[in-house]
């Protein structure tokens, strides 16, 4: 089992190397519920901690994030699309996008040990039609508002895990 997820591991960061190496916007849609294979299921099942309402703020602005059982899903601010890569061992990377001002990029988080927190970094990999820019990113916070299980809302417990 540990070897399969290792090799998903592999075939994740691989799979993001070639993708940001190409310089093609990646697709944003938010995840299916279409068949898993079974290798993915084990990723599914961890990254469904991350289902549910948080609060993303930078700066003093916060904005709102809604995600599935996948960690994928939208933000109000410029049309945003949030996508996760990877989650292992509290560290959270994905992509997210923003479809009102034509932008895309990476983050990556390290969440508290009970995954209701965290501090994480962001960059730009494409301004409309630069691959490659040199613009700076950001430092931001993520807070677990609401829990989600079964289309069920379910309230944050605070304590330390």
């Amino acid at each position: 089992m540990k070897h399969s997820v290792m090799s998903l591991i592999s075939i994740c960061i691989g799979s993001m190397a070639l993708q940001a190496c190409s310089h093609v916007p990646m697709p944003y849609e938010a995840s299916s519920t279409a068949s898993v294979p079974a290798e993915v299921s084990t990723q599914v099942e961890e990254n469904a901690v991350l289902a549910g309402e948080w609060e993303y703020e930078e700066g003093g602005m916060v904005v709102p994030l809604r995600l599935d059982r996948f960690g994928n899903g939208t933000y109000d601010f410029k049309d945003g699309r949030f996508r996760t890569d990877i989650l292992a061992d509290h560290h959270w990377v994905g992509g997210w996008a923003q479809r009102e001002n034509d932008r895309e990029g990476g983050f990556e988080i390290t969440l508290s040990d009970n995954y209701s927190e965290g501090e994480g970094r962001w960059w730009y990999t494409r301004i409309e039609r630069d691959a490659a820019p040199t613009k700076a990113g950001g430092r931001f916070r993520v807070m677990k508002v609401q829990s989600t299980v079964g289309n069920q809302s379910l309230p944050m417990d605070r304590s330390p895990q």
